[in-house]
């Protein structure tokens, strides 16, 4: 199995276009701290999937070189939620012939309306997401543009199983909550890409990003998760990184604290041979 990090960012990209906090400030003054939108190839035996359709599609398949260009239609595209910066992708996709995407039924349902948009240039056909990886269910969070309709609460957020032979890696860049059934995911894993959205459970409320906590957002902070997934046996490492986190600054100390429990952070653009 091989993958590809597209990208290590949480919603808006870091940069993110309205904002001068330290960490966006950094990016724009020393390119290398960019970060494009949090995405995944996962190239198996005969099989090349794209994990979340983000705004920067378009450059994250330039940059992938097992994702050769073709007219007559886009990747497969598998879906682990149907948040804005997993989906809006989709629509930059619009010059295929067909779409071909894979998602839990609650994500089907909340992207009807991109659907609609793009039937006029791409046809979605959609797949069942167990055709193409496990989804090991993580919570009920919706996008907050889906607060009505479609399934109660299974289905919106999955952390994503793949297996290549005996090898398998976990990819969960939204985790509100360590379930169980995720744990034992993680363990049976020899590479696992997790959520590191927020370092403390304060950070969005003490950066004014927002009045709810970490995991108020539906982000377990790194605080909460990285003693646990210390303690896994496989490959460990973060993504998802928002701008206000501060492993955006490559020089920072919360660097070191990860490095010496063995866990690293993702970088735009690395690839992983398992």
């Amino acid at each position: 199995m091989r993958l590809q990090v597209l990208g290590t960012a949480a919603g808006g990209g870091v940069p993110q276009w309205n904002c001068a906090c330290p960490g966006c400030s950094g990016a724009r003054a020393h390119p290398s701290w960019r970060r494009r939108h949090a995405g995944l190839a996962v190239q198996t035996a005969g099989r090349v999937v794209v994990v979340n359709a983000t705004p920067d599609i378009a450059a994250q398949l330039e940059d992938c070189p097992w994702l050769e260009p073709d007219r007559a239609g886009a990747p497969l595209v598998v879906l682990t939620d149907a948040e804005l910066d997993h989906t809006l992708g989709l629509l930059r996709l619009r010059e295929a012939a067909e779409l071909e995407v894979a998602a839990t039924p609650a994500v089907r349902h909340a992207l009807g309306p991109i659907e609609e948009i793009l039937r006029p240039y791409a046809p979605i056909r959609w797949h069942d997401l167990a055709e193409f990886a496990e989804p090991v269910p993580v919570s009920g969070k919706r996008p907050r543009y889906a607060a009505e309709g479609g399934p109660e609460d299974a289905g919106w957020v999955s952390a994503l199983r793949f297996t290549d032979g005996d090898v398998s890696v976990v990819y969960a860049p939204a985790m509100g909550v360590w379930t169980p059934v995720l744990d034992a995911a993680f363990a049976a894993a020899d590479c696992v890409i997790v959520d590191g959205t927020f370092w403390d459970d304060e950070e969005p409320r003490r950066t004014g990003i927002s009045g709810k906590t970490a995991t108020g957002m539906g982000h377990l902070p790194i605080e909460a998760t990285m003693e646990r997934l210390a303690a896994l046996p496989g490959r460990r490492l973060y993504t998802h990184l928002n701008n206000t986190n501060p492993l955006v600054d490559p020089g920072a100390v919360h660097h070191k604290v990860l490095a010496e429990l063995g866990i690293e952070v993702a970088a735009d653009g690395m690839v992983i041979e398992l």
